[in-house]
């Protein structure tokens, strides 16, 4: 008699819809998107790099492109102020004694209240006094640079002794109003005498000759200039200078001849 075998029942696996995978495995034996999150999380931006970063980083590329503007200006005006000054000092050694005198004459008549400061006005007619005629640019610029204001100077006269001439006062007084010390008018003045051309020098010596604007110095004016200067002359050596050197027989010296006899 035959003897029935029984088989074991082959083992079911559960079945998990979505093409055979069971649940949390796919046919490959792996996690679906394995080690992958499904939304990265938003990393923190450089603050370099972004557009406030960008903007940021700019403004402090300009403030620092000003800051060194700014440094390079004051070093470059630094260097004109000393290269003026020294300038100014190798002109006042330059300059005679003759010419130191008419500069302190100068100044000497034109500060009034003796304070040893002087304004615009005084300023100008002084230079002018000296041969400078300059524009009104020029002498603010010269006060601008050198000058200090009458404010302080103010403050510190009320500090100290009254005036030499109490009754004098300023011609005006404001807080903008700028006064230029002695020390820098000669500084100034002896600049200006040491860059002048020596035939400008000697057509303004025969303009005070000539103050009729003829073009000529005659006898007359040789008697006013040795009355003014207190020289007793004869009237046959004023006649005798002008004949010696008038070479075109017109009666008197013409710019020409003067030039040539001062520059001989």
């Amino acid at each position: 008699m035959a003897t029935s075998t029984t088989h074991q029942p082959f083992p079911s696996r559960p079945y998990a819809p979505g093409l055979g995978r069971t649940s949390g495995q796919n046919t490959f034996g792996g996690t679906p998107y394995a080690g992958q999150t499904p939304f990265a999380a938003p990393q923190p931006q450089n603050p370099g790099y972004g557009p406030s970063g960008t903007a940021s980083g700019a403004a402090v590329t300009t403030q620092q492109q000003r800051e060194a503007q700014r440094l390079e200006r004051e070093r470059q005006e630094r260097l004109e102020r000393e290269r003026r000054e020294v300038e100014e000092r190798s002109a006042l050694e330059q300059i005679s004694d003759e010419q130191k005198e008419e500069i302190n004459e100068a100044f000497g008549l034109f500060d009034l209240d003796k304070d040893h400061h002087i304004d615009y006005h005084e300023l100008r007619v002084a230079l002018k006094a000296l041969g400078f005629d300059l524009p009104k640019s020029d002498i603010l610029a010269i006060l601008q640079t050198h000058g200090i204001p009458a404010s302080s100077l103010n403050q510190s006269n009320a500090r100290q002794q009254p005036l030499a001439h109490p009754d004098a006062r300023p011609a005006f007084t404001g807080p903008a109003r700028l006064l230029l010390p002695e020390a820098a008018f000669q500084l100034i003045a002896a600049q200006r005498m040491v860059s002048r051309d020596p035939q400008e020098e000697i057509l303004r010596a025969f303009e005070l000759f000539d103050t009729d604007n003829k073009g000529r110095i005659e006898v007359g004016d040789l008697r006013r200039v040795a009355r003014e200067l207190g020289e007793g002359l004869q009237e046959e050596e004023l006649r005798a200078m002008i004949e010696e050197f008038d070479v075109r027989g017109e009666g008197g010296i013409d710019r020409e001849a003067f030039l040539g006899i001062c520059l001989q």
